[in-house]
């Protein structure tokens, strides 16, 4: 056992048996590779990555691999899941040395945690022009010994190299530029819409080609694109898209839920693991498509994968687990194919129309195996509900036999607001209660175990009692901007309160003054070799992306001038890497319409505001704040002066200058939608 066992990340734990006498970052560690002067292995990777687990195989348990790197190294594990700030950093360095990047992520750095060194995979022999591991291992540790000014030299290149990529995509001058009127335009929405349709697969839906992700945030952008300038195309894409993937073997057809991403163009063939951020991404997409649809299938998909969400990944204090693993029993995918004859007899008299619907075959369609998969579309199944949803229960029931994959049960604090927020998205398309009680407990617990009483921000993890590491910019924003649908789902004050309190800590503790951008980490963290900020959309939204946003919104539902300024400057410097890679800076490229059409704050008031707010929330109308009352009030400027006597009035607002008050849903979508 070596020091990992006292840690409570699933990844550590699965190394705490290895022969290499892992550290997990942090002082012991660094400051012994400072004592005995020695290169550092920082070695990188997450619990349901499938080539994490091959090189643990190959070489992390080969004592003689162990004794090499124990004796030439110090050798530290890191979940990149707990510390994305390492990753990230490290990360950087590898794709700057090789071009590209991926995990595990092995990187060599000197005592003082400078990279010279960076790649992924490595396997035990020479193979495919890659040297082995115990190759690389020899040629580190004589480059450091005998060659310590190429290495200290490379290191501060690699440095040098980390600190203009957070400069790079970084507009210096925007002195002279006002966002109203002037460079995000409705020309400017359209060039970026171009953008990404130059990335469209317009036969099996996405963008680009295999390997293939969801893409859930492009999507948004199409949605609302749509919605503003009435781009049939857009929405076409997004309903051919979420299509394909619903009808394809990324979605568990059984079981709900959508896999990482698919290998091949046609979204057959899964990397099977699951994350929880996908998910949550995919519901808020789903949700707002079926709001615009009312496609019946696409509300099937929500339902089903929320409920999967509630079987596999959630905690019984409230949590949501982080990833299951693809692999069980060693092999990926094992858990989720199936063999002809098992289906056969577990299925009798339906099978015969369940392998037309499943493309089942006896030769299978993936090494020998069945994925299930929708080959004629969503469209039958949809009509058949009642019969699939009895198949589906007795395939449950047989799959729950088998050995299930792994469980990453660590609960992350921005992954958490993500389906907290998809929670609140589902609960406005469709008006299920127990959503909504999800969702606010799911808040409590967060607000319960993720809070620092010693420095009156948040932890970033929680598992098996403990919340650990300090949190980051995403873990901030996230948190803020699910407070805020929250709130539009519950009108619950508090919820806009925490929101806006938090958001005063992040500019506090994480503000870079010069740009008006957010750094990564908190302004106190002191064990990182640079202080990075992170600007793409990657799997998950940009922290600063959602700031900017989340400041926009506050600043409509505070009449705050400051977080308003705040959100046009952060999107003014980063204006032309938003128009020039669209796909990659998409939340941002949302967060812009903001700017560019109109903008509604609406205000529900009187005894049956409730009733009257929610069938406005079931609207999809992206540009908005909507706030409800019961009576007016003059703690926020929308509801101050809106006394409306025994009636429940809506008002329809543009910068808080408001149209006369109307009394039905009707009524306010006319103005929301001939102005």
């Amino acid at each position: 056992m070596n020091r990992l066992q006292h840690e409570t990340s699933p990844y550590l734990l699965q190394h705490a048996h290895n022969p290499v006498d892992w550290y997990p970052w942090g002082e012991e560690a660094l400051e012994r590779a400072q004592v005995e002067d020695k290169p550092i292995i920082i070695s990188i990777g997450y619990s349901t990555c499938h080539w994490c687990h091959v090189m643990e195989r190959e070489s992390f348990e080969d004592p003689s691999v162990a004794n090499y790197m124990n004796e030439h190294f110090i050798n530290i594990k890191v979940d990149r899941e707990e510390r994305p700030d390492l990753d990230q950093i490290y990360m950087e360095a590898c794709q700057a040395m090789t071009g590209g990047g991926g995990w595990p992520l092995n990187c060599f750095l000197t005592p003082d945690g400078r990279p010279f060194y960076a790649g992924t995979y490595f396997p035990p022999q020479p193979a495919h022009n890659r040297p082995s591991w115990p190759q690389l291992l020899q040629g580190m540790a004589q480059a450091f010994h005998n060659k310590r000014d190429v290495v200290n030299n490379q290191a501060k290149r690699l440095l040098d190299a980390i600190r203009r990529a957070d400069i790079l995509f970084v507009k210096e001058d925007i002195m002279d530029q006002q966002l109203e009127g002037g460079p995000f335009t409705p020309a400017f929405a359209q060039q970026l819409f171009i953008g990404l349709k130059r990335n469209f697969d317009t036969i099996e839906g996405g963008f680009g080609g295999a390997p293939k992700f969801p893409g859930a945030m492009n999507l948004q952008y199409l949605l609302a694109y749509y919605y503003h300038a009435g781009e049939v195309t857009a929405l076409q894409h997004v309903c051919l898209s979420l299509d394909k993937m619903i009808g394809g073997g990324i979605y568990d057809q059984i079981g709900g839920g959508f896999a990482r991403y698919a290998t091949d163009k046609a979204w057959l063939v899964p990397h099977f693991e699951k994350m929880l951020y996908d998910n949550a991404l995919l519901i808020q997409v789903l949700s707002d498509v079926y709001k615009i649809t009312g496609e019946e299938h696409y509300k099937i998909a929500i339902e089903e994968t929320l409920t999967f969400v509630e079987r596999e990944m959630t905690s019984p204090e409230g949590g949501f687990y982080a990833a299951l693993d693809a692999d069980s029993e060693g092999e990926e995918g094992k858990f989720y194919v199936w063999s002809y004859a098992e289906l056969a007899a577990a299925l009798g008299d339906d099978f015969e129309w369940f392998a037309d619907q499943f493309g089942v075959s006896q030769e299978g369609n993936w090494e020998g195996t069945n994925i299930l998969w929708l080959p004629k579309g969503c469209a039958d199944t949809a009509v058949n509900q009642e019969k699939l949803e009895r198949i589906k229960e007795t395939l449950l029931e047989v799959r729950a036999k088998r050995t299930r994959p792994g469980l990453d049960d660590k609960i992350l604090l921005a992954w958490n607001a993500l389906m907290n927020k998809a929670y609140s998205k589902a609960y406005e398309a469709l008006g299920n209660e127990s959503y909504k009680e999800l969702a606010i407990r799911n808040m409590e617990f967060l607000l319960k175990r993720f809070t620092n009483p010693d420095t009156n921000g948040l932890y970033h993890t929680y598992k098996a009692g403990e919340a650990k590491y300090e949190a980051f910019l995403d873990d901030y924003a996230f948190l803020i901007e699910s407070l805020i649908s929250l709130y539009e789902i519950s009108f619950n004050s508090q919820y806009l309160d925490k929101a806006s309190e938090i958001s005063a800590f992040v500019l506090s503790n994480f503000l870079d003054s010069q740009h008006n951008l957010f750094y990564f980490t908190p302004n106190k963290q002191g064990d990182l070799p640079i202080r990075r900020k992170e600007f793409y959309d990657n799997a998950t939204p940009s922290g600063n992306a959602v700031m900017a946003e989340n400041l926009f919104h506050l600043g409509r539902f505070l009449d705050n001038n400051g977080y308003l300024k705040q959100s046009e400057t952060m999107l003014l410097r980063l204006q032309e890497s938003i128009g020039k890679y669209p796909t990659s800076f998409s939340r941002w490229a949302r967060a812009s319409l903001n700017w560019v059409f109109p903008f509604r704050e609406i205000a529900v008031v009187g005894p049956a505001y409730m009733a009257l707010a929610t069938e406005v929330a079931e609207q999809f109308i992206p540009n908005k704040i909507l706030m409800a009352s019961e009576a007016e009030t003059d703690k926020y400027p929308l509801l101050r002066a809106r006394g409306t006597g025994d009636d429940t009035n809506i008002f329809v607002c543009q910068n808080y200058s408001c149209r006369l008050p109307v009394k039905s849903l009707k009524e306010m979508m006319e103005i929301v939608e001939n102005e």
